[in-house]
């Protein structure tokens, strides 16, 4: 029997290699002791394929590197300007940028999990993302894939400009500070030292997010607040972000304008509308993205079964998150899908139109939450147990079994 393991991170608690990993385990387990005599040709051979999985965001990294792309790392500038050491995947020349491993809120300093205060909202860059782009320059990439998402900037993208040598300068010729909020005296942008490697590359964007990059859908109205920007910071930063959308369209044309309102300039604090305007990036789902540079589709043949999920689902994940897009591709196949996951909301009618053929939650098996996040490994294997005790039945091609 040959089983496929795709899901996202469960948020919080693990990774999407180890949510496979500990599902792994406990299904061996339940397969071997379900009941039955348990010989090989009784229960047939057990083979499963972990492709871990992610929507563009968090753990696209590790999604690549579990497709065959090979973990590089580069020194770059933090989001507040420290250095740090950030991972990026290579293959062939392709490369994957995970966008938060720079310049996310979980690599400020001190970050706690929390938000963070007014001055980092105001003051936070995107210019180790521009870096990151660089190293994968240098290693020979000229397909880049940058997947956004957690970021700790609102800057537009600025910074990952001046990752790639652009220079901004005020009015006087000096070259600003890094973060938003600097960009209210932006005057000019030099590209003479801007990499010329770039002409010869093709970016992807893999967002989900829609929003403009101004006006009260954008960048810093919608997602400045969870950086830690106060209301005056949220019109101070969108104010600034008008002038940069400005100066740009004086350097390189009418496409900075129009890229402003493009679906997805908004993302990763404004990271998107660089993406788009200076470097021509094509806008595309994460899950899209990552599903095609994992081989989803093609590793399902032959599949008798597929278990996906991540640590909520919700509501919001039937608007394209990692699961949906799994159940779609095991829907093309033909191959049944069950869905793991710390917790759902979903009714058992929205699970059943999203193509699941089960639910299986860790609140099934203990009802506090906080117990979940923390042991989640070894409830994960419990719930892989249990699916494991039936696979030779009929349970997951006819009637749905409860935990």
């Amino acid at each position: 029997m040959r089983i496929v393991i795709a899901p996202d991170k469960f948020k919080g608690s693990l990774s999407a290699p180890d949510v496979a990993r500990h599902l792994e385990t406990g299904l061996r387990n339940g397969s071997a002791t379900a009941g039955r005599p348990g010989t090989p040709e009784e229960l047939g051979t057990l083979e499963v394929l972990r492709i871990p999985v992610a929507d563009g965001g968090e753990g696209t990294l590790d999604a690549a590197v579990g497709s065959g792309f090979t973990r590089r790392s580069a020194v770059v500038s933090g989001p507040t300007g420290q250095p740090l050491s950030a991972e990026f995947a290579v293959r062939g020349r392709e490369a994957v940028i995970e966008m938060a491993a720079a310049s996310g809120l979980a690599v400020l300093p001190d970050y706690d999990g929390g938000r963070p205060g007014s001055e980092t909202a105001r003051t936070a860059s995107s210019v180790g993302t521009g870096e990151l782009i660089r190293a994968a320059l240098d290693a020979g990439c000229r397909q880049i894939i940058l997947g956004v998402g957690g970021s700790a900037n609102t800057d537009g993208g600025a910074g990952v400009l001046q990752g790639l040598g652009a220079r901004l300068l005020d009015a006087g010729g000096n070259e600003l500070p890094l973060g938003g909020a600097a960009l209210a005296d932006l005057a000019a942008i030099d590209f003479s030292g801007f990499d010329t490697r770039l002409e010869g590359s093709r970016f992807i964007l893999a967002s989900d997010v829609d929003n403009p990059l101004l006006g009260p859908e954008g960048a810093a109205a919608i997602f400045g607040p969870q950086k830690g920007a106060t209301a005056a910071d949220v019109g101070e930063l969108d104010a600034a972000l008008a002038n940069f959308v400005k100066v740009l369209a004086s350097e390189i044309g009418p496409r900075a304008v129009k890229a402003a309102g493009a679906p997805g300039a908004g993302a990763a604090g404004g990271v998107g509308y660089a993406a788009i305007a200076a470097l021509a990036a094509s806008r595309r789902p994460g899950i899209d993205v990552v599903l095609e540079f994992t081989r989803l589709a093609e590793r399902l043949a032959g599949a008798d079964l597929v278990i996906t999920g991540e640590g909520s689902l919700d509501e919001q994940s039937l608007l394209g998150k990692t699961p949906m897009g799994v159940a779609r591709a095991a829907a093309e196949a033909g191959v049944p899908v069950l869905a793991v996951c710390g917790r759902t909301t979903l009714s058992p009618e929205q699970q059943q139109s999203s193509g699941f053929r089960q639910v299986y939650p860790l609140t099934a098996l203990e009802s506090n939450v906080e117990i979940c996040i923390a042991e989640a490994g070894r409830l994960l294997e419990e719930l892989g147990q249990h699916i494991g005790v039936h696979l030779t039945d009929s349970a997951y091609t006819k009637e749905p079994l409860n935990v």
